[in-house]
Order: C-alpha cells, then sequence, then structure tokens
C-alpha cells in the first residue's frame, strides 16, 4: 500500500495540497466494496491507494479541528493519512459499513497519538482524565462562552468538570497547562498558508455533512440493536432496567423497591440480571449480522482485465 501520496511541501503548503487531493474522486458504495473486496482477497495494491486516496479529504478535513495545539498541520494530517491506512488495511466490507465510518475512529486515534507524544508530560499528563481534558476542555469552555485569556471562574471550573465527569481540580491545571498556546487573533507570518489571523484558519465548528451522516447512521445502528435486545426482558426487568441504564439521572434502588416491593438488593439484582441478557441479546445479534451475505448492490462484477 506504499504508493506515492499528495505531501504538504513548504512551497505552496495547505492551500496545494487540498488542491491536489480534491482531484482524487470519491466511490460510490459499489466502487468502494469492489475495491476493498480486491485488496484483501487479491492483494491489488492499486485498489488499497484508490481506497486511501478517495478519503484524504476525510483525514484533511478531521486534522483541522486539531490545529489547536500548536502543531505543524502538514505533521497532523500526515499521522491521519497513516491511520487511515490502518484502516484500509483492516476494513471488511462484508460488515456492511462504509469506509468512511469505519476509518474517521483510526484517523482520531493516530492523530491524537502524535499529539500526546508531541506535547511533553511536564505539560500534559497521562491519566485517562487528563487526556480527556486535554483533546476536550476548549470545546467544553466555548460551549459556555469562556473565551477570555486566563483562570476559569469558579462556576465555569464545575459546569466544565461535571460535564466531563473528572475533578475541578484537574479542570483548573490543565487549562493553566494550555494556557501558554497562542492567541487566535494572533497574525499568522511566514507560514506559507497566507497572512490573517490564526481565527481565520479555524474550521467551521458545526459538524460536516459527512460526519453528521456517519453520526446518524451509527445512532440507528445503536438504537435499533437495543430496541431488539430489550425484547428478550421481562415487564419488570425492562423496567428496572430503562431506568437505572437508559436514563441520564438514574432511579434510586430505594424508589424502584418500593415500586415493586423488593428488596433494593433484589432490585440491585435484577438490574444486573437484565444487563447482562441484553448483552448476550446484542452479542448474539452482531454474530447474526455477520454471518448474513452482503446487499446484492454492493456486490458488483469485477471489471475485465
Amino acid at each position: 500500500m506504499a504508493a506515492a501520496f499528495p505531501m504538504i511541501a513548504a512551497e505552496g503548503g495547505l492551500s496545494r495540497y487540498l488542491a491536489e487531493i480534491r482531484r482524487f474522486p470519491m466511490l460510490d458504495p459499489a466502487e468502494e466494496y469492489m475495491l476493498a473486496k480486491r485488496w484483501r482477497e487479491h492483494d491489488d495494491r492499486d485498489a488499497a491507494s484508490k481506497l486511501v486516496t478517495s478519503h484524504l479529504r476525510l483525514v484533511a478535513k478531521i486534522a483541522m479541528g486539531y490545529r489547536g495545539y500548536g502543531l505543524p498541520i502538514g505533521e497532523v494530517i500526515s499521522e491521519g493519512n497513516i491511520g487511515l491506512m490502518q484502516a484500509v488495511k483492516r476494513f471488511e466490507p462484508e460488515r456492511g459499513f462504509k469506509l468512511a465510518t469505519y476509518a474517521m475512529w483510526w484517523i482520531r486515534a493516530s492523530i491524537q497519538e502524535y499529539i500526546l507524544r508531541s506535547w511533553s508530560l511536564v505539560k500534559m499528563g497521562t491519566t485517562a482524565n487528563q487526556k480527556k481534558l486535554f483533546f476536550n476542555l476548549r470545546k467544553a469552555k466555548n460551549q459556555i462562552s469562556a473565551l477570555e485569556d486566563g483562570d476559569l471562574r469558579p462556576d465555569q471550573v464545575k459546569t466544565i468538570a461535571t460535564k466531563l465527569g473528572v475533578r475541578e481540580q484537574e479542570v483548573v491545571d490543565m487549562n493553566r497547562r494550555l494556557s501558554g498556546d497562542a492567541s487566535l487573533n494572533a497574525p499568522i507570518r511566514n507560514t506559507g498558508e497566507g497572512s490573517g489571523e490564526w481565527q481565520d484558519w479555524l474550521v467551521d465548528g458545526g459538524a460536516s455533512q459527512e460526519s453528521l451522516l456517519v453520526d446518524h447512521e451509527e445512532s440507528e445502528n445503536r438504537l435499533g440493536a437495543l430496541r431488539s435486545s430489550l425484547s428478550v426482558l421481562n415487564e419488570r426487568e425492562r423496567r428496572i432496567f430503562e431506568a437505572r441504564r437508559l436514563r441520564e439521572e438514574p432511579e434510586t434502588l430505594e424508589n424502584l423497591s418500593t415500586e415493586f416491593g423488593v428488596s433494593r438488593e433484589r432490585v440491585r439484582q435484577i438490574e444486573v440480571r437484565a444487563f447482562e441478557k441484553v448483552q448476550q441479546a446484542v452479542k448474539d445479534g452482531v454474530a447474526r449480522l455477520e454471518t448474513l451475505p452482503p446487499p446484492a448492490v454492493a456486490r458488483p462484477a469485477l471489471p475485465a482485465r
């Protein structure tokens, strides 16, 4: 799969690279399936190359969302491209998902690993909560309009900590560690990407149509699997499972024990048993899907050689 793909060179920079990758055609589902099968079954490297190049725009779009970490955008995109190639290598078209749906997770993981490697441990911690804060603090601050420099107000710290499920002190510490980033109003100079301020080059904060479609498809798949799996529960199990596992604010064991006239421990046992039954039902459903043949529309005949 080691083909020669466009690179972001010093001359021309990002604009030239984006213009180059736009020349690669997008694939319809049938073409994508055919190429993926040729790659997996016949080790067709030309097919793999077409799968990669048709998704370079997706990598660039995702990479733009990580421009606020002070790292060269060319390197961020390159790391995303590595993630894309890993996704193509492991993509299984028979599962019925689009390559973009599968690849976006590999792309983000590759970019995030690069960012974490590039930031020193003095600036960036290694716990799960610190990583969560590192990649989500800016977004959380934007959502509550906490755009000013310096420390956050106590109420802002509390709001962000609650939203991200971390301690308030961790929010304070990470905000201070990231405070060394350049202002969005800082002018761009000698970057090869034009003039203006950094904020002029930031991507739209709203989700793209492609991302919205992917999220919608995945959400529908998850909801469908969950609805189907809930059918294995009886009425009491379903009521307890939904009250304890599917609500933002779960009902207390005390309330449910009063409702059903049983002990709190019995409610907890029913909840655990219901969860195990739902888990098994989901696994069985996935196993059944994997045994089904792909849709006829996604099995085009290979072109004559």
